[in-house]
């Protein structure tokens, strides 16, 4: 499977930012790609006065690579929350999955 991290810094943003994160991911971003075509799994890593980013999981490089060629043409609701672009966007290959005894992750 072939991963994508896309993440930002939150250095020096505003109080409330970190709130302001979660709820857009609940609201926007979680339904957005629940059900995507494509995509296996997304998960957001949030720390406090950090970073912030989306982590993805698809099933073909050319889905990937879809998704990244859309995202680097329109603005990111995240950019234009936080006021930068992303310091990291990195691809990857996914070479394994473990699943404990707490797991699969569910919403």
């Amino acid at each position: 499977m072939h991963g994508l991290t896309i993440r930002w810094s939150l250095m020096n943003t505003p109080t409330g930012t970190e709130q302001a994160l979660r709820d857009y991911v609940r609201d926007t971003s979680a339904p957005r790609f629940t059900g995507m075509p494509g995509l296996v799994q997304k998960t957001w890593q949030l720390a406090d006065r950090g970073f912030f980013s989306g982590i993805y999981v698809f099933a073909t490089k050319d889905a990937r690579a879809e998704f990244l060629a859309t995202f680097r043409a329109n603005p990111s609701p995240v950019s234009q929350l936080l006021g930068n672009d992303p310091d990291i966007v990195q691809e990857w290959e996914l070479i394994g999955v473990a699943v404990g005894a707490e797991g699969p992750l569910t919403p």
